[in-house]
C-alpha cells in the first residue's frame, strides 16, 4: 500500500518544451551540447555554480549575446502550468492520505521564471510535505544518492513509496532501490489520472 508519493515537477505539473533551449541557443551560436556544456548545466542544476557564474560562462561562449537573450533562451523550456493539476494536488493535500514530496532537477533561473509566471506557485508549493529542488540540495536525478537522501530523510519504506517522473533514467534509478514507479508520458497521460492509471498500487 502506497503511503508516500514523490512527484517530479517538469512534464508532470508544468509543461515543458525540452528541445526549446538548445533551439534558442543555436540562434545565438551554439549548435550542440558538448560534454563541457552538459557539465556546466549539471553544475548549475546542483547549485555548484551560481547564476552569475553560469551566465558569465555562456557570455564568454557567446560574446555577442546579451544577458537577457541568454536567460530567455535558458528559460525557453518552460511552458504553461494547467490549473487542473494544481487542483489535483490541492485535493490530495487536503485529504492527507499520503505524504507528498516534490523532487525536481531544476535551477535558480527556472524557479525565478516560474515564480514570476505561475501565479499560484506558492499555493502549489504549500501542498507538499517537502519540496526538494536539486540546486538547493546539491543532488540531482538520476543519481541514486538523491533517492537515498529522500528515503533516509523521511525514513521511507521503498515498497510503500511511488515515484512519478517522465524521464526513464530517473524512474529506472528509483526502481533499483525498490521504489514503485510511474514513468508518465506527458503527451498522452496526465497526473490527474494517477489513481486510474496506477490503480493496482492503491
Amino acid at each position: 500500500m502506497i503511503k508516500t508519493i514523490i512527484f517530479d515537477f517538469g512534464d508532470v505539473f508544468i509543461n515543458l518544451d525540452k528541445p526549446a533551449t538548445l533551439k534558442e541557443l543555436s540562434k545565438l551560436g551554439i549548435s550542440s551540447l558538448t560534454k563541457e556544456l552538459e557539465h556546466i548545466n549539471e553544475s548549475y542544476e546542483t547549485g555548484n555554480i551560481t547564476t552569475v557564474e553560469f551566465i558569465n560562462y555562456y557570455k564568454k561562449l557567446l560574446p555577442n549575446s546579451t544577458e537577457r537573450q541568454l536567460i530567455d533562451a535558458w528559460n525557453a523550456i518552460l511552458k504553461d502550468f494547467p490549473k487542473h493539476r494544481l487542483e489535483f494536488i490541492q485535493k490530495l493535500a487536503t485529504e492527507k492520505n499520503y505524504k507528498l514530496i516534490l523532487l525536481s532537477n531544476t535551477n535558480e533561473l527556472h524557479i525565478d521564471w516560474i515564480k514570476e509566471h505561475v501565479s499560484f506557485y506558492y499555493e502549489f508549493k504549500s501542498c507538499f510535505d517537502t519540496f526538494y529542488l536539486s540546486h538547493e540540495i546539491n543532488l540531482r536525478k538520476p543519481n541514486l544518492d538523491i533517492f537515498q537522501f529522500v528515503i533516509n530523510n523521511h525514513q521511507l519504506n521503498p515498497s510503500e513509496t511511488l515515484f512519478i517522473d517522465d524521464t526513464f533514467d530517473n524512474t529506472n534509478a528509483a526502481k533499483q532501490l525498490g521504489i514503485n514507479i510511474w514513468n508518465n508520458n506527458p503527451e498522452t497521460e496526465d497526473i490527474t489520472n494517477l489513481f486510474t492509471i496506477k490503480s493496482d498500487l492503491f
